[in-house]
């Protein structure tokens, strides 16, 4: 029943921001129409269009329009919103700019915009938005640049942005784009979780443990501490105590340890605990052999990850970091720019950032300063591995009497990753028993496969 009260709640949602949105296009429409009459008379008086009303808010309640209620938006954003959201609701309300200059066969200079990739779609770009706004007034044009300077509320806020462009074309060449989650909340009413896919890199990480599960020394518990309460008081602590204007807007952590001791999985449980997003990223596998490419693949997880207060965990953090020797020819040049931008966007991100590595002495010194904490994850002590054992087999699994858990425990110096590669081998082994019980000579197989692993043997 719940789950069906929430999709009535979904589709009601989408249902009130639809008749927003309409209102909003209705308002852009007659925008355009009136541009385009000025247009067809030069000598017509340039008037503001932006005094044409938008629609009135005060009885209206929906996530677009509280949206516009929170940041408190004016008609010079409002109409940044719905132009850029309109390629993705309506776009052949654009049509009006694929018309071609019959001399050039081409759409015309001054009304901007790119064709899309996928559809035959006009999309606007800094340009376009000076054309609506402006025409060939100079004096206008000059004034509603300002809306794209990136100091607007909704460029602050990570809502819309300008694509990037080469280095000497004109940064109105950009196209105007508006985040997936914002599209996501004045269409469906919902912010959708993104998945992994090429253009976003990154796995959402989630776990059905809890910190009970977790066994760690308590000196890395106390520091696993300090990311939690940061977590919890980092608006009080940057806006109330004003350390904004000292501390940089995030948080930066080193997980280092062996494989298997806990490190993803205490990412995973940070984000339980706060009720936090947590997405891992692969850095050994998202380094492309490409020349601008890892920037690219970081750029597209930084950009959704903004204002989202996400956890980003970067897994295999040496891939990147690893230590530098000096620049000898252009692959180490190209490297050097991947680890200068990634260091640029973690530094200027505003949640936590987490990197691990297995070996902290793979990781270039300079890069250490820039961490606010460097947790050690240890191989488990027999007493550790002996809760791990414990807590590993399921409550209903029956053990052989001659399984010893505290002679496992004392006699094989494993990882809790490994421990629970042992128990998932010889719970399947049992299965294929008639008594369904778990053998000794199973879980020493198991365990003799994971030495094997790391070249060991028993």
């Amino acid at each position: 029943m719940d789950g069906r009260n929430t999709f009535y709640r979904m589709v009601s949602k989408a249902h009130d921001n639809a008749q927003f949105v309409q209102l909003e296009m209705d308002w852009l429409q007659q925008i355009l129409k009136a541009r385009s009459a000025i247009n067809a008379k030069p000598d017509t008086a340039n008037q503001d269009l932006l005094h044409i009303p938008p629609p009135e808010l005060d009885n209206l309640e929906s996530p677009y329009s509280d949206l516009i209620k929170k940041h408190r938006l004016g008609p010079e954003d409002r109409f940044l919103l719905i132009l850029a959201a309109v390629p993705h609701i309506r776009p052949q309300l654009l049509d009006m700019f694929m018309s071609r200059n019959q001399l050039t066969q081409q759409i015309y200079t001054e009304f901007g915009g790119k064709k899309a990739k996928s559809h035959n779609g006009f999309i606007p770009t800094g340009e376009t938005i000076l054309f609506i706004l402006a025409g060939n007034d100079l004096k206008k044009r000059f004034q509603y640049q300002n809306l794209l300077d990136g100091t607007g509320t909704l460029f602050k806020e990570g809502i819309l942005k300008l694509s990037d462009v080469e280095t000497d074309e004109s940064f109105l060449s950009g196209t105007l784009a508006i985040s997936r989650e914002i599209l996501d909340l004045i269409t469906t009413g919902r912010i959708q979780k993104p998945s992994f896919n090429n253009d976003f890199p990154a796995q959402r990480l989630h776990t059905a443990l809890d910190w009970e599960d977790l066994v760690l020394p308590e000196d890395t518990r106390i520091e696993l501490k300090e990311l939690e309460i940061w977590l919890k008081h980092k608006d009080f602590l940057l806006n109330e105590w004003g350390m904004g204007k000292v501390l940089s807007p995030g948080y930066k952590a080193l997980f280092f340890g062996p494989p298997g001791t806990g490190k993803t999985l205490t990412a995973a449980l940070l984000g339980k605990k706060m009720g936090l997003d947590v997405y891992r990223i692969d850095l050994s596998r998202l380094v492309s052999k490409y020349i601008g490419e890892t920037e690219k693949n970081l750029g597209k997880i930084f950009d959704r990850a903004e204002k989202q207060n996400w956890i980003l965990f970067f897994d295999e953090a040496d891939a990147i970091f690893g230590k530098r020797t000096s620049v000898n020819d252009a692959h180490d040049k190209y490297a050097n720019q991947e680890v200068s931008y990634l260091l640029q966007r973690i530094e200027e991100y505003d949640g936590l950032v987490i990197l691990a590595t297995n070996l902290k002495g793979n990781l270039d010194e300079a890069f250490m300063r820039r961490f606010q904490s460097s947790i050690f994850f240890p191989m488990p002590q027999a007493e550790e591995r002996l809760q791990l054992w414990k807590n590993g087999f399921p409550e209903r699994a029956q053990l052989e009497p001659k399984v010893n858990l505290m002679s496992l425990a004392s006699s094989y110096d494993l990882s809790g990753g490994s421990i629970i590669n042992v128990i998932q081998h010889s719970l399947l082994m049992a299965l294929e028993h008639d008594d369904k019980i778990i053998r000794m000579e199973d879980i020493t197989e198991g365990v003799r496969k994971e030495f094997q692993k790391v070249g060991r043997t028993i």
